[in-house]
């Protein structure tokens, strides 16, 4: 089976989403909410929240882009270090790392909320693109070469997080792309002369 704890985390996320949406008190219980963090130390919320989504449209998006770049990223992690839970400290932390700048920015607001896989998910695309640059990707079934694809969505993500007003956490999404980019390279520091090769001959597919 390609891919193991790629579809195990797509399974368990689609899941816990789907009660969440019918189950109030699970959806309020599994949200990243600071003062929950702050005042009750529930610091499991720090990842839970990825679980949990706000429809089956958010759903379906995080867990499909999972589900093409997930498992490329799992083999190549397995076979770099012979371990299979790399790839799923990998995953769990990038959930963590990604809202950390939302959580401290926002410690003492009772009024903030994010849920959702975006940021971890984010990370797994990024380190696919450190990998392979110009393989095509496809957006809003359009393709388009990898890294184009990063330095729009980087500076895309920039300018809405600065505007605000969409609802949407633009900072977890630029969060976890660093966060895939800088674990790929710690992991294997080779990557990047791969990828700088890669970027001087364009081979697009």
């Amino acid at each position: 089976m390609q891919g193991p704890i790629t579809l195990l985390l797509i399974a368990i996320t689609g899941l816990v989403s789907w009660m969440a949406f019918s189950n109030r008190k699970l959806a309020d219980r599994l949200i990243l909410w600071p003062p929950a963090i702050d005042r009750h130390k529930q610091y499991d919320r720090l990842v839970t929240y990825g679980f949990i989504h706000a429809d089956f449209a958010h759903l379906i998006f995080n867990m499909v882009t999972l589900f093409f770049f997930g498992r490329m990223i799992e083999g190549l992690m397995l076979r770099i270090t012979g371990q299979w839970w790399v790839y799923l400290v990998f995953y769990l932390l990038a959930l963590v790392v990604s809202i950390l700048p939302s959580y401290l920015k926002n410690q003492k607001n009772p009024n903030y909320l994010s849920l959702g896989a975006s940021g971890a998910v984010s990370a797994v695309l990024f380190a696919f693109i450190l990998v392979s640059p110009w393989s095509l990707i496809f957006v809003f079934f359009i393709p388009a070469p990898a890294i184009l694809y990063a330095v729009f969505y980087v500076g895309y993500s920039l300018w809405m997080d600065r505007k605000g007003g969409d609802r949407i956490n633009h900072s977890a999404h630029l969060a976890g792309a660093a966060f895939g980019v800088l674990f790929m390279l710690c992991m294997e520091p080779r990557l990047l002369q791969v990828f700088l090769q890669e970027l001087m001959n364009p081979r697009f597919g």
